[in-house]
């Protein structure tokens, strides 16, 4: 079977992976992508303006097209379609043929007829390309307006804001969002925007742009009055691309769209439609998820499932649009006869809500979140489900004033065919079917089922749905960090900080049991130094560090060890550079430039490790704590010392930010990254910490990481002055040291972190737990008690007699045996050991 997709946007593209997941054979599949790279993330487009490259924001998976046989071709745009010959014929002239068209070929921008909107520097906002116009015009631009105040033109209003233009919103309406919330809903938005200072206009109708007095463009409204900016953006909605349908006279919708049946059919049974070209029962889905349902009905139906059918798709909605929550449910704006509805209102806090129920009270029919959206989840599974409404439904959303808790919705009560992810079609059932499988973390159930991998909005619900049928299947729901402590690693923190604990001893005996092991005794070690910050070779703490912390080095595979000094933000003199040259040289030790933009010396033995240390401490160097869990190294470039392309000091920063944070013990290591400008030459977005110098300022970006599981980092304040940024890195780290889990990186804790960034933005930037004062005095408390851990190490005699090979010697391990290679030592094979071709290099021995 021939199949031919026209369109490789979310949609066509999760036509080819459902395709796919049929199994089906002998088939063979042409897609047509008009643009210039394959499918990508439309619904985190405003990302690139943070900068987000359009490769991650690519949807498709590293050889896709190999695995799956199927065949992409870039920028080729489909002309007609013969139906009677089963032709679609390309605008170069190619000729393909089909069995099976597939439509998906998404929508266009809705433009106003207005003179003049045809001018320069007015866009759309729809690809990349007009994303990286926008950013082109937005460099030489000072004011920016968005025509369309619904979903699409905030968020693209958050776009021209984060490039720093004084940004207007245009919209036609007489509210912001007008599909999706009520009149107390669209004023209490509108305050929360301009509050950001974005200003709104609404009730205004442009019926021309001309030329500016003091910017580019004016814009003429029809009541006389005029708005001057630089730079227009049309964002006012979208309208079905059915245009070949119309060509090939296909059925079109009354409102526009190719009209299609339940099983994505057109009026040609033979041609498809799916997602926003698509019209179901007269309507078009501008949202993702129904244009994902769309897609898998379709390969379904193509692949010979007669019982694949699309019903229709709930439009409800959660985001954040500028940080502001806002969420829609149903019928939001009562408009189902004899309705009622409850409204909570606080104007003070700016937040609004409201439920509209049937008449009889018992159903809840819809609901409108502005603000805080809470609830959402608990309202959207009572409306979906029919599930009853508590006795007093309007304490749904009102505050408690009689102290008890908020009526809610266990998640037991949801039915296993009640959806819980819309973007990816994921029920109850299927969660718990995974759990079965063996995902019991968020990361897990993502990987196996996609839920809450596309948007996020549902991932709290996931969490609940994960965790009820962890227990009820019996399985350790807790995460007690082992036998000993029936608490979590961020309780044991906890109960550590505030019962002022230091000593393992004093913590088993008043919150443990039994004697200890090789789990809580390193995890109490690193809760102890990121609390205290005491020496981690003190004699009552020392026998809690694992084997590199014990000897303040990294083991390798033959029992020597490394030793790395530190070079902060990757800054060494020739004088420091020789110096390490001659500790080598002289010990016998290999020596690499490791990726953190240090120099890490191999097979140390013991013995030699604390006068190979006073040696590199008398050169000026002190640990570089590779060892430990704890801060690595802060990689930078040049900056604008030396690069031409430099807009900020990035070595700079980056020795001060080393220098403050290198005492930090954390769950797990800790990279930074600070680039000089958005070329990126440090690497800096695939960091626990990464900072990117502008013309305004520094961006910081956080819970990158690389490794085996790489991930973006992602923005988190922007435009910062120096002071502002050491503040937002306290609190970011010190949030971290306190909540995460044992040995879990940044990446890890934020993909598990109930709410996400948005409610690390509340808690770190907004101090929604009043907390932030507390964590920057807790950083500032490492930063003061900061000790080089060699020079406390060997100016300690005590301290010192551990590290020997031999408990009644002073001699060296003769079994540590080197091969020359590439000038250079490497441990010996168990082969080479018994052909007798190592031997003991020469090395000097430890005073």
């Amino acid at each position: 079977m021939k199949i031919v997709l026209i369109g490789h946007g979310m949609v066509g593209h999760k036509f080819l992976e459902s395709l796919a997941e049929t199994g089906m054979t002998g088939v063979e599949v042409t897609v047509l992508c008009e643009e210039p790279r394959a499918a990508y993330d439309r619904v985190h487009l405003s990302a690139f303006f943070s900068g987000t490259s359009a490769d991650e924001l690519s949807l498709v998976e590293s050889g896709f097209f190999e695995r799956t046989g199927f065949t992409l071709r870039l920028a080729a745009r489909a002309a007609s379609v013969d139906r009677r010959t089963r032709t679609v014929t390309t605008a170069d002239g190619e000729v393909l043929t089909y069995d099976k068209l597939v439509l998906a070929t998404g929508s266009n921008p809705f433009v106003p007829q207005v003179a003049g909107r045809d001018r320069e520097h007015c866009f759309v906002y729809r690809t990349i390309e007009d994303l990286e116009a926008m950013q082109a015009s937005g460099a030489k631009s000072k004011t920016g307006v968005v025509v369309g105040g619904g979903l699409l033109g905030l968020e693209c209003a958050k776009a021209l804001s984060d490039m720093g233009l004084e940004t207007h919103v245009v919209e036609f309406a007489p509210r912001l969002m007008a599909v999706q919330v009520d009149e107390g809903g669209g004023r209490v938005l509108q305050a929360k925007i301009e509050e950001l200072g974005v200003t709104v206009h609404t009730g205004r109708n442009t019926q021309e742009i001309t030329d500016g007095a003091r910017a580019r463009h004016r814009m003429v409204f029809a009541d006389g009055t005029y708005l001057e900016t630089d730079m227009i953006v049309f964002s006012a909605g979208i309208r079905p691309r059915d245009e070949l349908a119309r060509q090939s006279l296909l059925a079109v919708g009354p409102r526009g769209g190719v009209a299609i049946d339940s099983a994505c059919r057109t009026s040609d049974h033979d041609v498809y439609a799916i997602g926003e070209c698509a019209s179901w029962n007269e309507q078009t889905f501008g949202l993702v998820a129904p244009g994902y349902d769309m897609a898998r009905v379709a390969a379904r139906h193509i692949a010979g499932d007669a019982d694949a059918a699309f019903v229709g798709a709930d439009m409800s909605t959660k985001l954040k649009l500028m940080g502001v929550d806002v969420a829609s449910i149903g019928d939001a704006h009562g408009r189902t006869p004899h309705s009622r509805t409850c409204q909570y209102v606080d104007e003070r806090r700016q937040i609004y809500k409201k439920i509209v129920i049937s008449e009889d009270g018992k159903q809840l029919l819809g609901a409108v979140l502005i603000g805080d959206a809470t609830e959402y989840g608990t309202l959207l599974q009572m409306a979906l489900n029919g599930i009853a409404l508590p006795e007093d439904p309007e304490f749904l959303i009102f505050p408690s004033s009689d102290g008890k808790a908020k009526p809610g919705l266990g998640v037991e009560a949801l039915p296993d065919a009640a959806q819980i992810c819309s973007c990816n079609n994921v029920t109850k059932g299927a969660i718990c079917a995974a759990v079965g499988e063996g995902a019991c973390t968020i990361a897990e159930m993502k990987a196996c089922t996609k839920a809450g991998a596309t948007c996020g909005g549902c991932v709290p619900l996931v969490t609940q749905v994960m965790k009820m049928e962890m227990s009820r299947r019996g399985m350790a729901v807790n995460n007690h960090i082992c036998e000993h402590f029936a608490y979590s690693r961020q309780e044991i923190y906890h109960l550590v900080r505030v019962g002022e604990i230091k000593s393992f001893d004093d913590l088993l005996a008043k919150h443990g049991k039994g004697l200890g092991c090789d789990i809580c005794k390193p995890v109490a070690a690193s809760v102890f130094a990121s609390c205290w910050n005491e020496f981690v070779l003190k004699k009552e703490l020392a026998g809690l560090q694992d084997s590199n912390d014990y000897y303040l080095g990294n083991i390798q595979k033959d029992g020597t060890y490394s030793v790395v000094p530190r070079m902060p933000g990757g800054e060494v003199t020739p004088d420091g550079l020789i110096a390490v040259g001659q500790v080598a040289k002289k010990y016998g030790l290999y020596t690499k430039v490791t990726g953190g933009q240090r120099v890490d010396l191999f097979g140390a033995r013991v013995e030699q490790l604390p006068t190979i240390w006073e040696e590199l401490i008398a050169a000026g160097f002190e640990s570089g704590h590779a060892y430990g869990k704890s801060l690595r190294t802060v990689k930078s470039c040049v900056g604008s010392t030396w690069c031409r392309y430099g807009v900020g000091d990035s070595v700079g920063l980056a020795v001060e930010l080393e220098h403050r944070y290198k005492g930090l013990r954390s769950p797990h290591k800790i990279k930074f990254g600070v680039s000089g400008c958005t070329r990126e030459c440090a690497e800096a977005q695939g960091k626990d910490i990464g900072i990117i110098a502008t013309e305004k300022g520094w961006n910081l970006y956080i819970c990158g990481n690389g490794g085996m599981k790489p991930r973006h980092a992602e923005l988190f304040a922007s435009d910062l002055n120096k002071e502002d940024l050491v503040r937002m890195i306290d609190r970011v780290l010190m949030f971290y040291v306190r909540t995460a889990d044992r040995l879990q990186r940044t990446s890890t804790w934020r993909e598990n972190l109930e709410g996400g960034l948005g409610y690390l933005t509340d808690v770190l930037i907004k101090d929604s737990l009043g907390l932030c004062a507390e964590l920057e005095a807790q950083m500032q408390h490492v930063a003061d008690t900061y000790q080089c851990e060699w020079k406390t190490a060997v100016t300690d005699p005590e301290t010192r007699k551990r590290f020997r090979s031999f408990v009644n010697s002073d001699k060296g391990d003769e079994n540590v045996l080197f091969v020359e290679e590439r000038g250079q030592i490497r441990p010996a094979t168990a082969d080479e050991r018994v052909r007798g071709a190592a031997k003991v290099i020469p090395i000097a021995q430890a005073a």
